[in-house]
């Protein structure tokens, strides 16, 4: 204990149990809401897919320069779901859910229409 408050160490969950077929999932070792996020990078100047990257927290291309044009500009897109054709070009990102706590349940009741009234419950004191 004294040595992680020493050194800062703070143990980091990298949700490696929500595997990428998977669109939203609980993380079975932190226990937080995480959603897949699938990004492509296009060239801006010709728009052919470039292999995209994670570094740093931000998506970039693999290749400093398009293949095609030769143009270091490239746009980052958000893909609302993966298919088989951009799985070699798209990168993952595991997103945490940040919801409101408020439950958003609503509890509803009715009650049939009868000719006889209904009587009230005893109240205990």
């Amino acid at each position: 204990m004294f040595l992680t408050n020493l050194f800062n160490l703070k143990k980091q969950c990298f949700h490696d149990k929500i595997t990428p077929d998977m669109e939203f999932g609980y993380c079975p070792d932190c226990g937080k809401p995480i959603r897949n996020e699938w990004y492509i990078t296009r060239c801006a100047c010709c728009g052919v897919k470039m292999k995209a990257m994670v570094a740093k927290g931000e998506i970039r291309p693999q290749n400093h320069y398009c293949t095609n044009c030769g143009s270091d500009e490239y746009i980052v897109e958000k893909l609302p779901g993966i298919n088989f054709i951009d799985i070699n070009f798209a990168a993952l990102i595991k997103q945490e859910v940040i919801e409101d706590i408020r439950p958003r349940t609503t509890t509803q009741c009715w009650q049939e229409k009868t000719p006889a009234q209904p009587k009230l419950l005893i109240q205990f004191q």
